[in-house]
């Protein structure tokens, strides 16, 4: 059982990364990503609600009506977003300041409900927190990883400290909206690269 434990942890980070394999919730991934302490915050703050929801969800599920089976996710997701929103802030007001548009828009982040329904409504309260902490490590190294990049090509810094060589000149389209799509495209376009020159070495 711990080994099935394990991979319920570890699957939403890699196999089943919710940015880089299954491609959701990308509206906060561009949107937030422009710097790594900005997409890690939003990865973060989506990792609570998502471990959170998961455990409330697998703890009512036996007496959630069918029916109302999705109105009651999202209600139960709204609350928790809810609480992050007002705790960052009243303890981050600079990290809310940049991401506050895009925290009430994790109620509807199809990774949330998504796990809500396909995980935690079937399973018991252990596996669905461990679902729900792994897909939201997943989502918060994916921000991270896209928001590093994109400081340091557009802003020559990480986490706010320069990390480029002297005349280095900034590439200011990584910050901006174009950026992230690039920055997106080539991660999961040399992501493919490497899993076809692995199943080819495989073959061989």
């Amino acid at each position: 059982m711990a080994t099935s434990y394990r991979e319920i942890l570890t699957k939403g980070i890699i196999k089943e990364n919710p940015v880089f394999v299954l491609l959701l919730g990308l509206c906060p991934t561009l949107g937030t990503s422009t710097s790594a302490i900005n997409g890690m915050s939003m990865g973060l703050a989506t990792l609570v609600v998502l471990a959170a929801s998961n455990f409330l969800i697998s703890v009512f599920k036996k007496i959630i009506p069918d029916k109302v089976r999705i109105p009651a996710f999202i209600m139960i997701i709204a609350t928790l977003v809810t609480v992050v929103q007002m705790v960052m802030q009243a303890y981050l007001p600079d990290i809310f300041a940049v991401l506050g548009l895009f925290i009430p828009l994790i109620v509807v982040n199809c990774i949330v409900l998504g796990r809500a329904e396909s995980f935690a409504s079937k399973n018991d309260v252990f596996p669905s927190l461990l679902d729900g902490i792994g897909s939201g490590l997943g989502f918060t190294l994916a921000l991270t990883i896209l928001g590093s990049i994109r400081e340091i090509l557009g802003n020559g810094t990480l986490f706010n400290v320069t990390v480029t060589p002297d005349g280095f000149t900034p590439a200011l389209i990584f910050v901006l909206a174009p950026g992230a799509f690039i920055t997106i495209g080539c991660i999961i376009a040399a992501q493919n690269f490497i899993k076809q020159k692995k199943a080819k070495e495989a073959q061989v």
